[in-house]
């Protein structure tokens, strides 16, 4: 139950003659009393709460940064007719920061029998799983003195995904794979090339590549064209220790990681090659493995809304193993993490035989675009000073990036917005050279 503003601006006013002509008791009363009346029959007017009926549909998913419509259908069974003000609560992350009291309250009125719909419009500002809370309706009587107040459980999920705005690139990449494919042999020679079809020589051809049995049985010479392998398998793992809480710009690192691990699946699985997904830190996050190339983009999508970076140092003896358990076979290994000194130095290095004896391991990192800045400023003396610690910074990285090198690791170290891109190239540099 509750009173409206009307009631108490009513008893305001009532109280001013009572006060002016006759203050006693006897003009409070005769004031009050009609009014307590009127609100009496204004609550027994207005529509029961507790036995509205209400359900949900709309939007399950959403990207984030991208807008969902969840949709409230409110029944009133009742004979009376519903007038009613209705705020539906959702946690604070799942609006625009000041956007809430307007997105999230709404007016309705529901004759006796029918039902009605409203929209609430979400926007979520951090990935996951966003559940509706309780729904509060205040059901007012035709007078506007008086309300019912009551709470409604209507549950519904929405589960926020990483936005994928590398996806921009993709055409262009898919257009360079293609280009792969109408290559010779002497362009994408290297081991584990795929025989591919025979077409008759031109001049500029290399002679290597002349199939001199299939020019015995015809009166052209034959040569063979090749294209890059197919049906490799390829396991994306993502460091979610300390490390991918770090900041850059306005998002973790593991955000512009898992942006680039989306684009690397899209074209490798366009380029016929598995790709599977764990992420790990102290113990297994996130696994997909087995999945169509049509069925893994949505499900690393699904899989990776969930994540979010743990404040532990990342087990790079537990990595390894379970990374071995995961690919068995010849697989190139693209591990999302860090190239700070520390990291590496003790927990991967030690281990990393492990990986490079059997596999193609491939260290994508995100570098801070501000470090870049620091390094180039100068005018005063605080800035020389920035400008030494970032040199400094960009130092170790580089000599962090040749140590893994050196063990024939393929090495990408870019901003957020290069990443993505940077890791695509590196794919089909690795696939041209026959490397998968």
């Amino acid at each position: 139950m509750a009173l409206t503003g009307r009631t108490a601006l009513l008893a305001a006013l009532g109280s001013l003659p009572v006060g002016i002509w006759e203050p006693s008791w006897t003009g409070i009363l005769a004031v009050n009393a009609p009014l307590a009346v009127a609100c009496a029959c204004d609550f027994a007017l207005a529509a029961p709460v507790r036995h509205l009926g209400l359900t949900r549909s709309g939007d399950a998913s959403v990207r984030l940064g991208d807008t969902a419509d969840v949709t409230l259908t409110i029944t009133n069974p009742s004979r009376r007719t519903l007038r009613a003000r209705l705020r539906d609560a959702w946690p604070p992350s799942t609006w625009q920061p000041g956007t809430e009291t307007t997105a999230s309250r709404h007016r309705l009125t529901v004759p006796p029998g029918e039902r009605r719909r409203l929209t609430t419009r979400l926007r979520p500002t951090r990935r996951g799983d966003r559940q509706a809370d309780r729904v509060t309706i205040r059901s007012y009587g035709p007078l506007g003195l008086f309300a019912r107040q009551g709470s409604h459980q209507a549950p519904w999920t929405v589960r926020v995904l990483p936005p994928f705005t590398s996806r921009k690139h993709l055409p262009s990449k898919l257009a360079r794979l293609r280009e792969l494919d109408g290559r010779t042999s002497l362009l994408t020679r290297g081991e584990g090339t795929e025989f591919d079809s025979l077409r008759e020589y031109v001049p500029g051809d290399d002679t290597r590549s002349i199939d001199w049995r299939a020019t015995a049985r015809q009166t052209t010479v034959a040569v063979r064209t090749w294209r890059p392998e197919r049906d490799r398998h390829i396991l994306l793992v993502l460091d979610t220790g300390r490390t991918s809480a770090g900041r850059v710009g306005d998002a973790p690192r593991l955000d512009a990681s898992m942006d680039a691990a989306l684009l690397l699946a899209a074209l490798a699985s366009r380029a016929g090659d598995r790709v599977d997904l764990l992420a790990y830190d102290r113990k297994v996050r996130a696994l997909v493995q087995g999945r169509t190339a049509g069925d893994v983009l949505p499900a690393l999508v699904n899989a990776m809304a969930m994540l979010e970076p743990e404040l532990v140092e990342t087990d790079a003896r537990g990595l390894t193993a379970t990374a071995l358990r995961t690919s068995p076979r010849r697989s190139l290994i693209v591990l999302l993490t860090t190239l700070d000194a520390a990291p590496i130095e003790e927990g991967l290095l030690p281990v990393l035989a492990q990986l490079t004896q059997r596999h193609t391991i491939l260290v994508a990192s995100v570098a801070d675009p501000h470090i870049t800045e620091m390094a180039t400023a100068r005018g005063k003396v605080e800035a020389v000073y920035e400008a030494a610690a970032a040199a400094q910074a960009q130092s170790e990285r580089h000599r962090t990036a040749e140590q893994l090198r050196r063990h024939g690791v393929t090495v990408v170290d870019a901003t957020p917005d290069e990443l993505a891109p940077a890791l695509a190239d590196a794919y089909l540099a690795l696939k041209a050279t026959g490397r998968l």
